[in-house]
């Protein structure tokens, strides 16, 4: 798959996944918020590491720099 998230996308999604971690932890959220934000935190860490995000395919969105080849 061509990567398509640029760093800063990246940055934001792992931040985001960090700050539902912490309200997980600290009991703000539970239940089935917990459970639904939770799996976007999965999702978002994963797609950091990997560089890619599918929804951004069918639209041909990229938020890399574009290189000069």
């Amino acid at each position: 798959m061509k990567k398509n998230m640029g760093s800063t996308d990246r940055i934001i999604r792992i931040a985001v996944a960090i700050l539902i971690g912490i309200l997980y932890f600290t009991n703000t959220i539970s239940g089935t918020l917990a459970l639904i934000l939770g799996a976007f935190a999965i999702i978002f860490i994963i797609t950091s590491f990997i560089s890619v995000c599918p929804l951004y395919m069918p639209f041909g969105i990229s938020t890399r720099k574009k290189t000069i080849e």
